[in-house]
């Protein structure tokens, strides 16, 4: 009787476990990325997509551009959030700066949850030896927001956003 018992709760277990996740896979949605820079002089920039709450609360980062962790502290506000970890924990790390007047495309996983919600997406860049760009650009975490071509305050002229189906 006792294993019965036992046997049926770890049927249960599996069930529940293999349902959340599945929902953890439906429930992100994939885009592509078209990151557009300006025609600026100097070395390539290093760039940083990160979800924040609205309230710029840190959440998590999408991607990093820039392959030497010598700069990374250049980014100042996602190092905020990144120096006490170890790097080889950070996700998202992928290739080489953009240069001024260069475009970068590659994909992100957003959780549904983020969207229409209290969320936003920083693009943080830093080129070495000239301006930070705290917030290249911001783009709020809305169905509108997602699908328009909102431009940089910094090196970056616009971005634009693909959803993946």
């Amino acid at each position: 009787m006792k294993k019965t018992i036992l046997f049926t709760l770890l049927i249960a277990l599996l069930i529940s476990v293999s349902s959340f996740t599945a929902y953890n896979v439906y429930a992100k949605k994939t885009y592509k990325v078209m990151v557009q820079m300006k025609n600026y002089h100097g070395e390539g920039a290093y760039l940083v997509v990160s979800v924040l709450k609205n309230d710029g609360k840190y959440i998590k980062s999408l991607q990093l551009i820039g392959d030497d962790k010598e700069w990374y502290d250049d980014l100042l506000e996602w190092w905020k959030f990144q120096k006490n970890i170890d790097m080889k924990e950070v996700d998202a790390i992928s290739g080489e700066t953009i240069s001024g007047g260069e475009r970068s495309t590659f994909t992100i996983h957003l959780d549904e949850k983020w969207i229409n919600s209290n969320y936003k997406l920083r693009f943080e860049t830093a080129v070495e030896e000239q301006k930070y760009h705290k917030d290249d650009l911001e783009i709020p975490l809305t169905t509108e927001a997602l699908s328009s071509k909102p431009e940089g305050k910094g090196y970056i002229r616009y971005v634009r956003l693909l959803e993946v189906k």
